[in-house]
């Protein structure tokens, strides 16, 4: 009887848990681009930042999978950039023909062209609006936000704060200047003025364990005491040299924005809302330390593509990018509302958050902006803006 029992059991559980048809296999390509320190010690990158996040989204696969009879399996690659191209035709000839990308906008380009129509790419580092416009590519999707949502994200805010002169400090490094441009943008987009745009020039000091970090601190006060009169101070310093002194040093008494004080973000640590501290908790859980937002775009890649296998009951590259890239598609990730891609550039909507320090202040879009297709539509490249015409 015992026996018969056992047998019983055992059939139930091989009924709850079927044995997987098919396995979607995935892989993360993480390009390791030398960086400077940041300029606080607690913002030191982790040596698996972006990995960590696409271990989550694995287990979370995993968990629905097998109820569907599907397994899931991401391999992990760290490259140096020289390395990259190799790497992934490396992948793509092992079989697996969807990847994660975490690497800066020239070598996602690269990697776009080596991987071939039949892989899907997953870009979940490069915010470069040229590849959502101009550079774009049929078998490249984008999950982080472009630096044109981030810069519309704030843009929004400060339209209804009525902040509406800006002076516009950036960068003398490349990509300072394209997130200047991007907030150029934003500001006409949104009616807003800047009364003044000035380049900080970078000398190549003022990093952590440098005393010239002091004199960083010395000069700015001095170079905005000429500056025109504005509402708010919105700075462009992706490099991370100079920003994030601004608070506290400035001439005038002026809210600080962009790379400092306020800052438009798709993740945050003190991000609550929409179930996201069940997100948190678990990655915390899983990572040892607090998700970061590299960490939440690899997530997001690898929980679209489960989604869409879940849905489809499909491993094959072409079924899941038409799913993707279909009306049927939503994917849940604790923004409030479903997230979708645009079908005419491969980008993922969704709101962006803005955060100071330690909490959230505001999520945009903001609803006094309306879009007669959808409200996020308002944040980057809407469908008119753009020179990328894939569906």
């Amino acid at each position: 009887m015992r026996r018969l029992l056992a047998g019983l059991t055992l059939i139930a559980v091989a009924a709850a848990f079927p044995a997987a048809a098919q396995t979607v296999r995935a892989a993360v390509l993480k390009v390791a681009h030398e960086t400077e320190l940041p300029l606080s010690r607690l913002d030191d990158r982790p040596a698996d930042l972006g990995l960590a996040g696409a271990r989550l989204a694995t287990q979370d696969n995993t968990t629905t999978g097998r109820f569907m009879g599907l397994a899931f399996e991401t391999e992990t690659h760290s490259v140096a950039p020289a390395e990259a191209e190799a790497a992934l035709a490396e992948i793509i000839a092992s079989g697996v023909r969807l990847v994660v990308t975490l690497a800066d906008a020239d070598t996602t380009l690269a990697l776009s062209d080596t991987a071939g129509e039949d892989a899907l790419l997953f870009n979940a580092q490069a915010p470069d609006t040229r590849l959502r416009d101009t550079e774009c590519r049929a078998n490249t999707l984008h999950v982080g936000p472009s630096r044109g949502m981030l810069a519309d994200a704030l843009a929004q805010f400060l339209a209804v704060k009525r902040w509406d002169e800006w002076l516009l400090v950036h960068g003398s490094n490349p990509p300072d200047r394209l997130m200047a441009e991007a907030y150029a943008r934003a500001a006409a987009k949104f009616g807003s003025d800047i009364v003044e745009t000035l380049e900080f020039e970078d000398t190549g000091g003022g990093r952590r364990g440098d005393t010239s970090h002091v004199l960083v601190q010395k000069q700015i006060p001095v170079f905005l005491q000429q500056a025109a009169a504005h509402d708010v101070l919105v700075a462009a310093d992706e490099s991370e040299y100079f920003a994030g002194h601004l608070p506290y040093h400035t001439w005038e008494a002026r809210p600080v924005a962009g790379s400092a004080g306020l800052v438009p973000t798709s993740w945050h640590p003190a991000f609550e809302s929409y179930g996201a501290t069940q997100f948190q908790t678990r990655f915390e859980k899983l990572a040892g330390r607090r998700a970061r937002p590299l960490d939440f775009h690899a997530w997001m890649a690898l929980r679209a593509l489960g989604e869409a296998a879940i849905r489809t009951r499909s491993a094959e590259v072409a079924v899941l990018r038409d799913y993707i890239l279909g009306e049927e598609f939503e994917l849940a990730a604790f923004k409030g509302q479903p997230l979708t891609f645009r079908p005419w550039n491969r980008q993922l909507r969704q709101p962006v958050l803005l955060v100071h320090d330690r909490l959230l202040v505001s999520i945009s879009p903001q609803a006094q902006f309306l879009h007669r297709t959808s409200r996020l539509d308002t944040l980057g490249l809407d469908r008119p803006e753009s020179a990328c015409a894939l569906d």
